[in-house]
């Protein structure tokens, strides 16, 4: 079975991870340069972006591109996302040992793995079936065990994981889903862009206490729209 998603990979031109890491000079310089130097300073939040290798999470042609300061094409319309912004919302969500994440939006699984690094387990949903298939696979290949990932409708949730410590939307939407607050755990936090998709949009924490979410509105960012099933 492993060396049937080996030759899926390869066909699918995913670079694979060697013995000897070409990149992990540019990666610890872009925690320092990029992340750190503009305010990240949630310590595992910063040790699970020097450790997980986003040129593996990018296409072969942007492999060179991996560690700069911006977003990158992964195909079929979507990116995955400015190294700052994953350390950013990363550290909003606060991940910990012993929390359960879901994560809507898989895209290559980079902001999955950084999760991973950090909480019990993360679930994630892609909704572009080639993305997921992708992911998936190239996660399994990584080691990274703690990370169940499927293709699907994300406006929905995960309902038969929930609740949810954390909850990460890497798409954009002009609301957040009702159905993720609903799954979002007593003291859980959800972290998701929000405005409309085609223009700028607003990052937003959504925190629920005793049963009520309060919201704490962040920084404009840009991202993909957050797609449904038809």
């Amino acid at each position: 079975m492993k060396l049937l998603i080996i030759i899926f990979l390869v066909s699918s031109g995913i670079i694979f991870p060697c013995q000897k890491d070409p990149f992990q000079v540019a990666r610890q310089q872009m925690v320092t340069s990029q992340i750190e130097a503009r305010g990240i300073s949630d310590p595992e939040t910063l040790q699970a972006m020097r450790k997980v290798p986003r040129h593996m999470f990018v296409p072969p042609s942007q492999a060179h591109n991996a560690y700069s300061d911006r977003p990158l094409p992964i195909g079929y319309s979507q990116t995955i996302s400015q190294p700052l912004i994953v350390a950013y919302m990363t550290q909003l969500a606060k991940p910990a040992k012993g929390k359960k994440a879901l994560e809507i939006g898989t895209g290559s699984g980079y902001q999955a793995a950084v999760l991973a690094e950090i909480v019990d387990t993360v679930y994630t949903i892609e909704i572009v079936p080639e993305l997921a298939r992708e992911a998936a696979a190239r996660l399994k290949i990584l080691g990274y065990g703690n990370i169940v990932a499927k293709y699907g409708d994300g406006y929905k949730g995960w309902p038969g994981k929930a609740p949810f410590d954390i909850i990460m939307v890497t798409a954009a939407a002009d609301h957040i889903p009702e159905p993720l607050k609903e799954q979002l755990a007593e003291g859980g936090r959800l972290v998701m862009p929000v405005g409309d998709p085609a223009t700028v949009q607003q990052l937003i924490v959504l925190t629920k206490r005793k049963g009520r979410i309060t919201e704490q509105r962040l920084e404009p960012v840009h991202f993909v729209p957050l797609k449904r099933l038809k």
